[in-house]
């Protein structure tokens, strides 16, 4: 029995303007490799290393068809997910060692 986790995250820059829709099974280990920029591409470019909204699957397949979901939806429907959790758009790893 598989017992991992996945996450399917969004991540922004620090205005806000920017949304970076991304699938990993180690949050931390991934937002790290954001902030420091070890990952050449759109969050890299962008400067996305800001936690807006994440949620958690055991399975792969669903985090992957998750993470399809949300990048076909518009800015609007993006907008809206991050607010339903996070309305005043914190950094949701600002506390983690």
């Amino acid at each position: 029995m598989d017992e991992r986790q996945y996450f399917v995250y969004i991540i922004t820059n620090k205005r806000n303007t920017v949304l970076y829709t991304g699938v990993t099974n180690n949050l931390e280990r991934r937002l790290y490799e954001h902030r420091h920029g070890l990952t050449p591409g759109f969050s890299s470019k962008y400067l996305c290393s800001k936690l807006v909204y994440y949620e958690t699957t055991a399975c792969i397949d669903s985090a992957l068809n998750r993470e399809k979901q949300i990048k076909a939806g518009s800015r609007k429907k993006k907008i809206l997910l991050i607010e339903s959790r996070n309305t005043q758009w914190q950094d949701l790893s600002e506390h983690w060692q």
